[in-house]
């Protein structure tokens, strides 16, 4: 069956409109929220960005149905992956097993804050892939101690855990991260809309497990206002994930998008006041095989607009597909 998410997009809003907006989501119907784990924000016109773990502690007690997932957390620098086994496990006991944890090897701009440089591609595959080997062994409540070539771990064990462990997806951006979900995950995450991200997902093992999407709408009944927030708000993501993933913080995005044209952002961002124009921007990621699809709409100030009218229009028209 599928899925319908909403963002809670920590970089644009602070922690109490978050849980606010959790709430909202989960009455007007959508089946699950994600979180972005971020550090600082992409942009310094974004403005906000609090610890999602809290949030999420926040969200699993205000709300009673709504599935919650981090889209992602990164285990391998600013946080170790004992840690984020302890966390990710007590999350699901507060949220009765609503939580699902995503994974993904991480962006310089929030891991490089505790120092140590930041890894090539290749190693940061190499360490996520031991972060989540100890993340799945603490889960299973015995003691661990483990000496890999990243991470060291001494006699450690997580004593709250649910009974069932969290479903645990990993996000992808070609053949080798696919390789990781589809071998070491229980679903696969991806931010665009490509088939080949799943063909190689499921050839690596992940056959009939989840596929998360992640699409970013602006909303407004003025669509040469919808152009315009989306231009100056997610300008940043025009470079691709190779160069997103390497900037090192805010100034460096400033910079790199500066000379961003609003026709080149509305090519990655449905705009304007038509639930049929984004209707048919979902209708990419379930052509190209996702199951599960997380909605995220620009603009820190529009979010409760955008609930509503999820709720009366889009919501009813993404569940006819």
């Amino acid at each position: 069956m599928l899925e319908f998410g909403y963002t809670l997009l920590c970089e644009q809003s602070g922690p109490k409109d978050l849980v606010r907006h959790a709430l909202l989501a989960e009455q007007a119907g959508f089946d699950f929220v994600a979180i972005s784990d971020h550090y600082s924000p992409w942009i310094e016109d974004h403005g906000h960005s609090p610890y999602a773990w809290s949030v999420l502690g926040a969200v699993a007690q205000a709300t009673e149905r709504i599935g919650l997932m981090t889209l992602v957390t990164c285990p391998i620098r600013r946080y170790h992956p004992a840690v984020v086994a302890q966390k990710a496990a007590t999350t699901a006991l507060l949220s009765d097993g609503r939580f699902r944890l995503g994974l993904g090897s991480g962006e310089n701009l929030n891991e490089h804050v505790v120092g140590g440089g930041w890894p090539a591609v290749d190693v940061r595959h190499e360490m996520l892939i031991e972060a989540i080997e100890i993340i799945q062994v603490l889960w299973g409540g015995d003691y661990l101690t483990y000496h890999g070539e990243y991470f060291d771990v001494e006699s450690a064990r997580v004593y709250d855990l649910p009974d069932t462990p969290p479903e645990l997806g990993v996000a992808v951006s070609g053949a080798q991260s696919c390789q990781i979900a589809g071998e070491y995950g229980d679903a696969v995450i991806a931010v665009e809309p490509r088939a080949d991200l799943i063909r190689w997902f499921e050839q690596a093992g992940g056959t009939d497990k989840p596929r998360y999407g992640r699409i970013v709408l602006s909303h407004d009944a003025d669509e040469s206002k919808a152009r315009a927030i989306a231009r100056d708000l997610w300008r940043w993501e025009t470079a691709g994930w190779k160069v997103t993933a390497e900037l090192p913080g805010p100034s460096a995005f400033e910079a790199y998008s500066r000379f961003v044209r609003e026709e080149d952002i509305t090519r990655l961002v449905s705009c304007g006041p038509d639930v049929n124009v984004h209707v048919r921007a979902v209708r990419r990621y379930l052509d190209a095989g996702f199951t599960r699809v997380a909605l995220v709409q620009v603009g820190g100030d529009r979010q409760e607009d955008f609930i509503a009218w999820a709720d009366a229009e889009l919501l009813p028209a993404l569940r006819r597909l």
